[in-house]
């Protein structure tokens, strides 16, 4: 949350928001939308039914330019950068010293350049870390005066398809830069609510007549924060900050398909990211205290972030770090860690909420089919 005295930024939708009547909120220093009169539950299912439209435009946007950018980015994260296809994105984590996990973060080749999307709260530091890393030939542009908008949902593609219809051949992971209604814009087939769906980066001073153009269609609605998170947890996603930060691992956290095989103990390009003994020693000796689990509750109460965890015998084994009602799904869904004997699919754990133990299940993530347009 942001301190009552700092003067909270504004998206270029801002406006655009309080029109459609939305309930806003602080967020990583921004003001922002956390729901519409249409309510979190019917803005989620709408997404999953039809498609949605976010403003999140409060991600850190930022181009790595010059020869040296994909090389120089790889000594940051333990991913393939070197070898991404133009074209393509990667999701990537930013590690520190010790293994932990200082963001998740995502990449695009464009070329002449690398263009990275970096978590609001983040951007700084991020920032930062790559100033600090960047060699000389290197340029990095923060880019201050674009907008972000995800359009999410099995209606996606031929929404977007009817106004960018070069979009159409687009298949999950592809990074373009696309005409929109005579604007240039960076368009990604990605997203973080397990749907299909893009990503545009649209220039500031469009961003209004643009985000009308979308919002016209008659599958869009507007969707805010909260159904933001509830989408992303039913798809198994992480929160930065949340279910992943600066004391877990990547292999605690159950992201061992974030780490490229190239860049693990046999890989051609081994090591070499901060971190990488920690990491790569967990992965081969599986040597971790906790891992990162996904539970549904096997009553009808949903479980909050911070609930304790306990076994049978009334001993604390994990805590919850992410929890929603789980709309789509139709019984509480959650993700939280537990030490390592305890995350076993179907292992029934007790949850703590108002002093009671409510009983949940360790189960497969994600809760719902991910549905992402692969071709």
């Amino acid at each position: 949350m942001t301190d009552s005295n700092q003067q909270l930024l504004k998206t270029p939708c801002y406006e655009l928001h309080l029109e459609a009547g939305a309930k806003m909120v602080p967020f990583a220093g921004y003001d922002m939308p956390v729901q519409y009169p249409l309510g979190v539950k019917k803005e989620h299912l709408h997404t999953r039914d039809q498609a949605g439209l976010f403003d999140v435009s409060h991600m850190g946007q930022l181009k790595l330019i010059g020869a040296g950018a994909a090389a120089a980015l790889e000594k940051l994260v333990p991913v393939d950068i070197i070898d991404l296809p133009q074209g393509k994105q990667r999701y990537a984590l930013f590690t520190n010293d010790q293994g932990g996990l200082q963001d998740d973060l995502m990449v695009s080749n464009f070329g002449e350049h690398l263009f990275v999307v970096v978590n609001a709260a983040c951007k700084a530091q991020d920032i930062a870390h790559l100033r600090a890393n960047m060699p000389d030939d290197v340029e990095i542009e923060i880019l201050e005066d674009r907008a972000l908008l995800a359009l999410q949902g099995p209606k996606a593609g031929a929404v977007l398809a009817r106004l960018i219809p070069k979009s159409s051949d687009m298949i999950f992971m592809d990074s373009r830069v696309l005409n929109f209604d005579g604007v240039d814009c960076i368009v990604g087939r990605a997203g973080y609510t397990g749907e299909d769906g893009f990503e545009i980066s649209i220039p500031a001073a469009d961003a209004e007549r643009l985000t009308r153009l979308i919002l016209a269609e008659t599958e869009v609605e507007w969707i805010g924060l909260g159904a933001r998170d509830s989408l992303r947890l039913e798809s198994g996603l992480c929160l930065y900050g949340h279910d992943i930060d600066t004391t877990t691992t990547p292999v605690e956290a159950s992201l061992l398909w974030a780490i490229s095989k190239v860049r693990r103990t046999d890989g051609a390009r081994a090591g070499g990211f901060p971190g990488a003994d920690i990491i790569l020693e967990q992965i081969i000796t599986k040597n971790v205290a906790r891992k990162r689990i996904g539970m549904i509750g096997l009553g009808k109460a949903p479980v909050r972030e911070g609930a304790e965890l306990f076994n049978a015998d009334g001993e604390k084994i994990g805590v919850v770090t992410s929890g929603t009602a789980g709309p789509t799904k139709g019984v509480p869904v959650a993700m939280g860690y537990v030490a390592k004997e305890y995350a076993v699919l179907g292992n029934e754990i007790f949850a703590e909420v108002r002093g009671k133990k409510l009983p949940m299940r360790v189960e497969k993530m994600p809760f719902v089919e991910q549905r992402y347009f692969r071709g």
